[in-house]
């Protein structure tokens, strides 16, 4: 499953429709709000534009790792410190590809899936600039 929503997600759930029988391995990885200064966060995306990358960084993370199973599920919209923001199951034979794999999936998406941040703080809001080439920067 490749999703960006504004809604929550189940990760027992999303590993119970992953779970194969050659399936020996999940890794997951729950990124949440921080607090570190910040009362709120609004992630804003062009969400087919995101779909289509998270796809293609579930393609890479298979044919590079040999991982059986990749979901990904990243949050827009209006989000508190210690909501979840994004999810990554990988499932594989193996615990060490499902963990390389999962570092390498997060890791691609900072740098390239178009999801932008905008932090609400006591001194005011900004935009964070993300890693990706097409960042947003006013707003």
């Amino acid at each position: 499953m490749i999703k960006v929503t504004s809604g929550d997600f189940d990760v027992q759930a999303t590993i119970d429709a992953a779970a194969r029988r050659s399936i020996g391995a999940f890794v997951t990885f729950v990124g949440v709000v921080r607090d570190d200064g910040i009362e709120r966060m609004y992630l804003e995306a062009d969400c087919f534009a995101a779909e289509e990358e998270l796809s293609c960084i579930r393609t890479e993370a298979v044919d590079r790792f040999g991982v059986e199973t990749v979901d990904i599920i990243h949050r827009v919209g209006d989000l508190r410190v210690g909501d979840p923001i994004v999810l990554i199951i990988v499932g594989a034979s193996h615990r060490r590809a499902a963990f390389q794999a999962c570092e390498y999936i997060i890791d691609r998406i900072k740098e390239s899936v178009p999801i932008w941040k905008k932090e609400y703080t006591p001194d005011g809001t900004r935009w964070v600039p993300g890693e990706h080439e097409d960042k947003k920067t006013s707003g």
